[in-house]
């Protein structure tokens, strides 16, 4: 079996880590197909929206440390590494305008944490436990965690998490607002696959504006937002997507959109 697999069913694609014996974490060939596999997400109209989640007992426990023996000390190697292959899966993710959805059961440590902030949502069965595991190895967040962490949780919790290593469980994840919900073990599949559904029977091209504009609006003033976004609903009107969900709507009936 690969080791990370892909499958589109219905408008939803999902990526699965698929080491469980090593707890789902990656080698350098791994990500590399992992961000192939984003970007055809990204290119291919039969996917609406993707999940990430992991096979077995795990989410992702980072990279696989043993398969990085031929680096050794070299920093260059390792400075590579970050730039030329595990960096590839958060650029391929940011340049993705569907919605990701993590599915999360067991740890999420390290790198593994990481690929679940960079997701838009991310559901949790009460067994994900999460850490920014890095700093136990004397190591700095090699995977986004200074960046996406921080924008969920705030600088002062980011840091507490990001200083310490320590896991916190679902529950607390949710607190945290690093998790939208935590759902049980045996539905966690099941009810994430429900959300999937659902956006996906939205329109895709109101969808995909829609994320654009709201991380756009993050980086920008109120003013831009809304000029941005005045933009958009001025397009979308124009749209066979858009007359065809007034339609439905005026009809009592479901939409029906075609894939773009």
């Amino acid at each position: 079996m690969a080791d990370i697999e892909y499958s589109v069913e219905r408008g939803v694609a999902t990526i699965t880590l698929n080491r469980p014996e090593r707890k789902n974490a990656f080698t350098v060939p791994m990500i590399d197909q992992w961000a192939e596999l984003v970007r055809r997400a990204r290119t291919d109209e039969a996917v609406r929206v993707v999940i990430l989640t992991g096979a077995g007992e795990a989410f992702c426990a980072g990279i696989d440390m043993d398969s990085l023996d031929e680096i050794g000390h070299d920093p260059l190697a390792w400075k590579a590494l970050l730039n030329d292959h595990i960096n590839h899966v958060a650029f391929a993710m940011e340049e993705l305008d569907k919605p990701v959805i993590a599915a999360v059961s067991g740890p999420a440590v390290g790198a593994g944490m990481d690929m679940a902030l960079m997701c838009d949502m991310r559901f949790a069965a009460p067994s994900a436990r999460f850490s920014e595991g890095y700093i136990r190895l004397g190591l700095v967040p090699g995977d986004g965690g200074c960046y996406y962490l921080p924008r969920l949780v705030g600088p002062a919790v980011a840091l507490e998490l990001l200083l310490t290593g320590n896991f916190i469980d679902a529950e607390q994840a949710e607190r945290y607002g690093i998790v939208n919900r935590v759902i049980r073990d045996g539905d966690l599949m099941e009810a994430t696959r429900a959300v999937a559904m659902k956006i996906a029977e939205r329109s895709p091209l109101a969808v995909r504006l829609t994320k654009r504009a709201l991380y756009q609006s993050l980086r920008s003033d109120l003013r831009t937002s809304l000029d941005l976004i005045s933009s958009h609903m001025a397009l979308i009107h124009t749209t066979r997507d858009a007359a065809e969900a007034v339609d439905a709507f005026r009809t009592k009936r479901s939409p029906h959109f075609e894939g773009r």
